[in-house]
């Protein structure tokens, strides 16, 4: 039976994943049991999708990425290389802390940069960017650029990977899709409709 996916002859894909038409697993990757991909991923080398994980619609894996039981991703999201999820708060090798793992939801479109550390239970907003090499200890909110160890937020960032720049209205305009942002205390919301 041919498969609606690509699979490189070293991967590994155990019994019971699931994994959507499309989608392409590369070089030395493990797919474990009763995992979801959905279609169109992109799974690059040397990446663990551990079970239960789900990853929606055009995920992008990095090479290096291990997604550890307790994440779920939604469509769009970027997973930079080398990035590390936990799913554990308080790990030690001689205490079994599985059935203990902490969730953590990756939103639409959010990209989490190379190297960057995403700590168990605090959730990604949608279109969220998380610099190279942050570590993120609390949830980020839609469209924030956060950055550093601990991250911290520096600014705001368009559906297509722009710096807003609001005016005193609190007005922004992608330089690239020329959709419209609104900023309210500390929400940003899209105005006008995807290109």
């Amino acid at each position: 039976m041919h498969n609606p996916y690509f699979a490189h002859e070293t991967a590994v894909i155990d019994d019971g994943a699931v994994i959507g038409a499309g989608t392409k697993i590369w070089h030395f990757s493990h797919i474990m049991t009763n995992c979801k991909i959905g279609e169109n991923c992109n799974i690059g080398q040397n990446v663990v999708v551990s079970p239960e994980v789900v990853l929606g619609r055009n995920v992008k894996v990095q090479n290096n990425v291990s997604i550890y039981t307790g994440v779920t991703c939604e469509d769009d999201v970027f997973l930079g290389p080398s990035m590390v999820f936990t799913n554990v708060t308080n790990p030690r090798s001689g205490v079994n802390r599985r059935g203990q793992y902490a969730q953590t939801l990756v939103k639409k479109g959010a990209t989490i940069g190379a190297n960057a550390t995403i700590v168990c239970g605090h959730d990604i907003g949608e279109y969220a960017f998380i610099g190279a090499g942050a570590v993120v200890t609390k949830p980020v909110p839609p469209y924030a650029l956060v950055v550093g160890n601990p991250a911290r937020q520096v600014g705001w960032m368009s559906a297509y990977g722009h710096r807003l720049v609001f005016d005193k209205d609190g007005l922004a305009t992608c330089p690239e899709s020329g959709e419209n942002y609104k900023l309210t205390g500390n929400t940003v919301v899209k105005t006008s409709p995807s290109a």
